[in-house]
C-alpha cells in the first residue's frame, strides 16, 4: 500500500513479441498454414472425384464447426449469449464460407489447382480495395494504388488476355475463383465490425457454423444428401478439409497475427500458392503455363509493395 509521500513505483508493461520481424516460431507456423490452405486445393480435386461441389463445402464447414464447438466445449471458452450475433454469422459465413468454398470446388472442376490458389491469392488486393471504400483508417495511399495496380496485372497476366474474348468453362472457373477472392475480401471488412471482441475460436466457429445454414440445404437440394460410401482419397482430402483447412487453420491463422501482426500475416498470400501448384504437380502431374507462373510473380510483388516489403508494413504510418 503506498501513501502520499511515497511515488507508486513504475512498473514496466510486459514485453510484446517483435511484429517487425518473424521469429523462427513465427516462421514456423506462417509455413505451416500454407501447407494447410495450399493442400486445401488438392484435396478439392480428390474429393471432386466423387463428390459435387455444394457436397465438399457443406461437408467442410459442418465437420469444422462440430471440431471447433467441441474444443471450445472441452476448453471451456465463453461463449456469448448475445442473439444479435446468429444473423452476424450468417452473413459472416455465407461471405467467408458458403460462396468462396463453392464457388472455388466448382471452379476446380475445370481448371488446375495451382491456377485456382493463384487467382484466389486476389482476395489480398480486393481486401485492401473493399477495405479502402469502407473504413476510413485505410486509405489507398500511392503505395497501396501502385502494388493494386501490380496485382490486377498479374491476375490477368495468370487468367491470359483471351478468358473474356472465350467464355468456355475454363474462363468461367476462372472468373468464378476470382469471385470467390471478391466474397473472402467482403467477409474480412464485414468480420471487421460484425464481430468485434469476440474469441477467435467462438468467431470461427459461429462463422462456420453460419456456412453451414446456407450449404447444407443447397447440398440437399442440388446434389442429395451424401451416402459417406467414399474411396479412400475422398476420405482423405475431406478429412484434410475439415481438420486441417478448416478448424486448426484458424486457430493457427490466430495465433500467427498474435505473434507477428497483420502485415507479416500477409506473407501466407504469397507462400499458399506454391505449396498448391506443387501438389497439383505431385498428385496429378497438373502442369502451369508460363502466363500463370509470370502472373503470380507479378501478384506477389503487388502484395509486397502494398504491404511495403517483406514485413515492412509493421509498426509504421502508411506513406
Amino acid at each position: 500500500m503506498t501513501t502520499p509521500d511515497r511515488p507508486t513505483p513504475h512498473r514496466p508493461e510486459p514485453a510484446r513479441p517483435d511484429q517487425t520481424r518473424l521469429s523462427p516460431r513465427a516462421w514456423a507456423l506462417l509455413i505451416g498454414l500454407a501447407v494447410l490452405w495450399g493442400g486445401a486445393f488438392l484435396s478439392n480435386r480428390a474429393a471432386l472425384t466423387e463428390l459435387g461441389f455444394f457436397s465438399i463445402a457443406a461437408l467442410r464447414v459442418m465437420g469444422a464447426a462440430a471440431v471447433l464447438w467441441s474444443y471450445i466445449a472441452i476448453r471451456g471458452l465463453p461463449v456469448p449469449a448475445d442473439a444479435r450475433l446468429l444473423p452476424r454469422f450468417v452473413i459472416l459465413g455465407g461471405l467467408n464460407n458458403a460462396i468462396p468454398f463453392a464457388l472455388i470446388a466448382w471452379g476446380q472442376m475445370h481448371i488446375e489447382s495451382g491456377l485456382a490458389a493463384i487467382l484466389n491469392a486476389a482476395s489480398a488486393i480486393f481486401a485492401v480495395l473493399v477495405a479502402a471504400l469502407v473504413f476510413a483508417d485505410e486509405r489507398l495511399s500511392r503505395r497501396k494504388l501502385a502494388g493494386v495496380g501490380l496485382g490486377f496485372a498479374g491476375v490477368v497476366l495468370a487468367m491470359g488476355p483471351g478468358v473474356l474474348r472465350t467464355l468456355d468453362l475454363g474462363s468461367l472457373a476462372q472468373i468464378a475463383v476470382l469471385g470467390a477472392s471478391v466474397s473472402f475480401a467482403l467477409g474480412a471488412a464485414y468480420a471487421r465490425v460484425a464481430i468485434r471482441g469476440l474469441g477467435p475460436e467462438v468467431a470461427a466457429a459461429g462463422m462456420l457454423t453460419g456456412g453451414a445454414v446456407w450449404l447444407v440445404p443447397a447440398m440437399i437440394l442440388f446434389e442429395g444428401a451424401p451416402g459417406f460410401d467414399w474411396s479412400a482419397p475422398v476420405w482423405a482430402g475431406l478429412g484434410w478439409l475439415i481438420l486441417g483447412c478448416s478448424a486448426l487453420a484458424y486457430l493457427i491463422y490466430y495465433r500467427v497475427l498474435a505473434l507477428a501482426g497483420a502485415g507479416n500475416l500477409m506473407l501466407v498470400t504469397l507462400l499458399v500458392p506454391p505449396v498448391a501448384v506443387l501438389a497439383g504437380w505431385v498428385a496429378y502431374r497438373e502442369a502451369l503455363s508460363f502466363n500463370a507462373l509470370a502472373g503470380f510473380g507479378v501478384l506477389a510483388l503487388g502484395l509486397v509493395v502494398i504491404n511495403g516489403g517483406i514485413g515492412g508494413g509493421i509498426g509504421r504510418k502508411t506513406p
